[in-house]
């Protein structure tokens, strides 16, 4: 028997305008593996040849060696029976791996009972357990379409966990999450290869990167560019890559020019606001203005209510108490950026017909589209394809490029940058800010990231444990972040 519980020989991915070059890796019982790179550079296709789930249309080659079984990677159909007991993939959209009509305690205990074998009752009461100890248990009773986007991760992970399986493929696991909640999930991957297992993790965060140790892979368009020790790679990288990517961090941008005086009335006031959501109140007394061409940033722990107050100011949930005002004029002017961009498109048709449709009914103009996605980095091929048949990174610079040709006064944009790497992402959150001061938009930014917000953002407010009721006082000037 092999020594390795998971080897990967020289797995290529082709079709489509992809191309993945040959990729090996052997890993012990022990061994931690981190993918880094730029999105859409396959990182996730890589995990998805190993699990037998490629997209239509791509096919693998090589050779595969799963806890002593060996695999044609070309026959996708021959892992299915792995899934759970040996080889368990934590997926990096939970709306794809979450039964929207079943309640989170109920999915977790159907991998208990169906992948681990318990009965009935100890599987609903292990599912109970799992989601108490991920500080979950308020979570138990709710349906996936009420939690936040960090605690569907959270019971997507729980989930796919429960079968015990010794090789772990885990496909961002802390999108979405505050930093505290980041790093409980870093301690819980870790049990896996402590454990005697194995745990293959695909990450745009180099700090997760960091604390996970191992050995640190970075790719670009498709090719392993640099490969060694965590510490060696992302301290000391030697590709210029490796250099640019480290050097993309939040915490080394450069602050934006400031807004300036305007004497433009505001897009968004609020005065007063509160709301309670399931007993707990969110926030009270909260006031605020977001001026045309202002980015104000928006931070918090997951569930204090950051989506909610969006929600509240776009007039698509209500407030229990306070007051509202828009400007007027604009009828599409109040748009959102979804936390995951796979709830905002429809899968079932190509990208193309996606955004012909929306030129369709809003007489928008079509020549707007290619420039964007220039400035965007995306690529022409990518129109022929479905929303889950391209990377999360770039489906969400897609959510981007469709609300911009809306040309919005008020933009929310709820981690609109969570699955892009760091180089990605700054160019990205760049042209934001860009495209907003020219076009007098004023953006609401949510993030995890304080670094980002810091670096980015005009103002900011705080949600949840540091939240103070007046509203003056949970507004700072950036270069006053604390």
């Amino acid at each position: 028997m092999s020594a390795y519980l998971l080897q990967a020989e020289d797995v290529t991915i082709q079709g489509e305008g992809v191309t993945i070059a040959p990729f090996s890796c052997a890993l012990k019982a022990g061994s931690r593996l981190t993918l880094l790179g730029e999105t859409g550079s396959g990182k996730s296709l890589l995990a998805q040849a190993i699990m037998g789930t490629l997209p239509r249309g791509l096919s693998a080659r090589g050779r595969l060696v799963i806890d002593g079984e060996t695999f044609d990677a070309a026959d996708d159909k021959s892992r299915r029976a792995l899934w759970g007991r040996r080889l368990a993939l934590l997926p990096q959209e939970p709306w794809h791996a979450l039964d929207p009509t079943m309640r989170a305690v109920a999915q977790v205990a159907e991998s208990h009972r169906h992948v681990a074998g318990r009965d009935r009752r100890a599987a609903l009461q292990a599912a109970w357990a799992d989601l108490t100890e991920l500080g979950l248990a308020e979570a138990g009773g709710k349906l996936p379409g009420e939690l936040s986007g960090g605690m569907a991760q959270w019971v997507a992970f729980a989930a796919a966990s429960a079968g015990g399986a010794p090789i772990v493929i885990a496909d961002e696991p802390t999108k979405g999450l505050d930093a505290p909640r980041r790093d409980a999930v870093v301690e819980l991957l870790a049990r896996t290869p402590e454990s005697g297992g194995v745990l293959l993790t695909i990450t745009h965060d180099i700090d997760v990167a960091r604390r996970l140790g191992g050995e640190v892979v970075i790719l670009r368009q498709g090719q392993v560019i640099e490969r060694g020790a965590a510490q060696q790679v992302l301290t000391y990288p030697q590709s210029e890559y490796g250099q640019e990517l480290l050097n993309a961090e939040p915490s080394r941008w450069p602050r934006p020019a400031p807004l300036g005086e305007t004497t433009q009335a505001p897009v968004v006031t609020a005065t007063d606001l509160a709301k309670t959501r399931g007993g707990r109140e969110l926030f009270r007394e909260l006031s605020l203005t977001v001026r045309p061409g202002e980015i104000v940033g928006v931070v918090g722990p997951s569930g204090c209510g950051k989506s909610t107050l969006g929600d509240m100011l776009l007039g698509v949930t209500r407030a229990d108490g306070g007051k509202i005002q828009r400007t007027s004029g604009h009828p599409l002017g109040f748009q959102k950026l979804y936390q995951d961009p796979p709830a905002a498109f429809s899968p079932h048709w190509q990208l193309s017909r996606l955004l012909d449709d929306l030129v369709r009914r809003h007489r928008l103009d079509r020549s707007a589209i290619p420039p964007l996605m220039a400035r965007l980095g995306l690529n022409e091929h990518l129109l022929e394809r479905r929303p889950g048949e391209i990377s999360g990174g770039e489906l969400q610079r897609f959510a981007i490029l469709r609300v911009l040709l809306l040309e919005p006064c008020f933009l929310f944009a709820d981690e609109p940058t969570s699955r892009l790497d760091p180089i990605t992402q700054r160019r990205t959150l760049a042209l934001l800010v860009e495209l907003a001061r020219e076009r007098h938009c004023g953006v609401m930014l949510v993030s995890h990231d304080p670094a980002l917000i810091e670096h980015t953002c005009d103002r900011r407010i705080v949600l949840g444990d540091e939240q103070v009721s007046a509203a003056g006082q949970a507004l700072y000037p950036a270069p006053e972040l604390v």
